[in-house]
């Protein structure tokens, strides 16, 4: 095995340079033009055969092994979020409102790197590296579009390597696990329906407030007394709307939120559960309640044998980091959807340093990482990519 971590170290500098130029140019879902312009230039510098506009403004490349053998996929994603950043880096975002909070553009660049790695031993390579460089990760589709159009096919990939730069683990630390990483996604929305009235005459009407307060209480007994206790799942109510005046209560509220989930029987006990939660309780207060859950994400499940390889990978080329293997995080990633018929591995790379205060959550508008991180995912792909086509 080349020694990668060398070799991405070396180009630590290309790969810091194009994180802060993504970084200071930040675009959001299916608006990436100018970051998949730059990503379109640096594959084709390299001669590979590149295609863009897929999904807007998804790039594919294709590196050739020097033998015949399998086809690995690596994704990165490259959308940005509406937020405004709040960092005072001197690469900060200069597209006001719009914000790298989630570490896309350390994805991007990481990715670019992973392509001269690849490329610089495509002779040792049984196969063929199969790039993907995403748009509108950030809940809007983009891994699901993607795959509409085509790119699980020409060549159709049998293996898939995804990764995240991860700031809920210090630098130095891996996430990698069998089975299940990251939750399937659905968001929902409730509509109650009671009568109005004088906030002095409650006698005279149905209110619809008690009724989203009894509801959302109800709602948090799903998963504290309905789903298993060694299983997970997630019902969060995360917006309430209703009424303007201090003294009217309203005939109308709303609620919205997201309900997280990893397998499919517990997604089906929680969907059951919410009905009749909701049904009854604003019932039960001479309301009537209407929803709607609408699906997001399917949960990212990790290949249990796939796994274990790159585990074994990131030990020996990372000798020094340690691998947690039980990693699990409600949140949730479209890479799913190309999981869906690729098996593959999606793994966390720590990526704070709390003494740098580069340790703020994903989406925050103070959001950096500890820049050091970025050769280390880099080896890391380009080391599975290449032991994948041994």
């Amino acid at each position: 095995m080349p020694d990668f971590v060398k070799e991405a170290e070396d180009l630590f500098e290309y790969t810091q340079a194009l994180r802060r130029d993504f970084h200071m140019h930040p675009e959001l879902g299916f608006q990436e033009f100018r970051t998949a312009g730059i990503v379109a230039k640096e594959l084709n510098a390299l001669g590979l055969e590149v295609s863009t506009g897929i999904a807007e403004t998804g790039v594919v490349a294709l590196i050739e092994g020097g033998k015949p053998g399998p086809v690995v996929l690596c994704r990165f994603d490259m959308d940005a979020l509406p937020i405004t950043e709040e960092t005072g880096q001197d690469y900060a975002s200069q597209n006001n409102g719009v914000m790298h909070a989630c570490g896309h553009d350390g994805h991007t660049a990481i990715g670019l790197t992973v392509a001269k790695l690849l490329h610089n031993h495509r002779a040792d390579l049984a196969g063929t590296v199969k790039l993907v460089f995403q748009p509108a990760e950030e809940g809007l589709g983009g891994a699901e579009r993607m795959v509409k159009e085509g790119v699980l096919e020409n060549p159709r990939p049998d293996y898939s390597l995804s990764l995240h730069l991860w700031n809920e683990k210090p630098l130095g630390q891996l996430g990698i696990t069998p089975g299940p990483a990251m939750a399937a996604a659905e968001s929902f929305d409730i509509h109650i329906t009671g009568k109005g009235a004088h906030g002095a005459a409650p006698h005279q009407g149905l209110d619809p407030v008690l009724a989203a307060a009894h509801i959302i209480t109800a709602l948090q007994s799903i998963v504290s007394r309905n789903v298993h206790p060694l299983e997970a799942a997630v019902v969060s109510v995360t917006a309430i709307e209703s009424g303007t005046a201090y003294n009217v209560i309203p005939p109308h509220a709303s609620l919205k939120g997201t309900i997280r989930s990893y397998l499919p029987e517990v997604r089906e006990l929680v969907h059951r559960r919410f009905a009749e939660v909701v049904s009854g309780v604003a019932t039960s207060l001479g309301c009537e309640a209407t929803w709607n859950i609408f699906d997001m994400t399917p949960a990212v499940i990790n290949d249990e044998g796939l796994a274990v390889r790159v585990r074994h990978v990131a030990e020996s080329l990372l000798p020094h980091d340690s691998v947690d293997t039980t990693y699990r995080t409600m949140g949730a990633e479209d890479m799913a959807y190309m999981m869906q018929d690729i098996p593959g591995c999606y793994f966390f790379v720590g990526s704070a340093n709390h003494e740098e205060g580069l340790d703020y959550g994903h989406h925050h508008p103070k959001f950096d990482f500890d820049e050091r991180v970025m050769p280390k995912a880099a080896a890391l792909m380009a080391a599975a990519a290449a032991d994948f086509l041994k």
